[in-house]
């Protein structure tokens, strides 16, 4: 799903993958992470993104990051990835919601200033990973749930106190936003 941030004179497109060949979309990440100077591309475990909102407020909090300079990385494809994970280290970042070599599920977000160019990066990366275009990686199931619970060391009291006034996958998805929003917050 493509969108503009008009603010920042940002496209994102955020996709995933389902059956991926990871030593593919490694290779891929490797030799491709910056096309061009204007599009950056990252690669997450969808198994641990909770929904789409997920990565697009982790990409808005990047981008907002780097607006008011107060980014931690160098590009704002890293910086995505430190607010997906709720995290400020990149190592451990990448260890919390990057692909793996067990991934089997990739969520794609691609960052750039021209919408055209992001196109082409959404094609030259399924034409690389051999896998089918699948947004349903980013939904909700209960093992992403678990996953995620355990991953963002979110209780289940702490979410049943979330689900009061909504159902649990949203409650899921507010506390991991509410998580990366207090990235921001820390020193």
């Amino acid at each position: 799903m493509q969108h503009q941030f008009e603010e920042y004179g940002k496209t994102i497109e955020i996709t995933g993958y389902r059956g991926i060949n990871f030593h593919a979309a490694e290779a891929y990440l490797k030799a491709n992470r910056k096309q061009t100077q204007n599009c950056e591309i990252q690669f997450f475990d969808a198994d641990l993104i909770a929904t789409f909102e997920h990565l697009y407020f982790a990409a808005l909090n990047a981008l907002a990051a780097f607006k008011a300079k107060t980014n931690i990385s160098k590009s704002p494809a890293m910086e995505t990835m430190l607010y997906a994970s709720a995290l400020r280290q990149i190592l451990k970042a990448i260890e919390r919601t990057g692909i793996k070599r067990e991934s089997q599920n990739m969520a794609v977000l691609i960052i750039s200033d021209d919408a055209v160019q992001v196109e082409r990066a959404l094609y030259e990366v399924t034409k690389q990973v051999d896998a089918p275009l699948d947004e349903a990686v980013l939904e909700l199931t209960q093992a992403k749930i678990i996953k995620i619970k355990k991953a963002f060391e979110i209780g289940d009291q702490e979410l049943f106190s979330t689900m009061l006034s909504q159902d649990p996958k949203k409650a899921l998805t507010a506390l991991v936003i509410e998580r990366m929003a207090l990235l921001s917050t820390q020193i």
